[in-house]
């Protein structure tokens, strides 16, 4: 007669994990000292707000560049340079100027909570 096919329930018990972080270690002391993991923390940051500048550099590039190809394209009109550049660029470049700022205080602020140990 064979047995039960069920296998058996294991437990598996360890040391409890720490909940919290050691006291005596915080990243801002690694900044401050420059160690090898302060520069990384830094780097990160630099890299992200990079990504953030050339993100808006990119879209700027796009937004502003077809420009003289588009007005060379209709020398016919004569208003029309006035209008693109008048009330067409500006609200997309305002934007763009608000969401890089945003992105900006974005990054440097989970930074701190990095940092702070938040």
């Amino acid at each position: 007669m064979p047995q039960d096919p069920t296998e058996r329930r294991v437990v598996v018990t360890g040391p409890p994990r720490r909940t919290r972080r050691l006291t005596g270690y915080r990243p801002r002391t690694e900044i401050d000292e420059q160690t090898t993991l302060g520069h990384t923390y830094v780097r990160s940051l630099m890299r992200s707000q990079l990504r953030a500048a050339l993100t808006a550099a990119a879209v700027l590039a796009l937004l502003v560049g077809p420009l003289p190809l588009l007005f060379a394209a209709t020398r016919d009109r004569a208003g029309l340079e006035w209008l693109v550049l008048g009330f067409c660029v500006y609200p997309p470049l305002v934007l763009l100027g608000r969401w890089y700022v945003r992105r900006a205080e974005r990054n440097e602020r989970d930074f701190v909570r990095l940092v702070e140990d938040r």
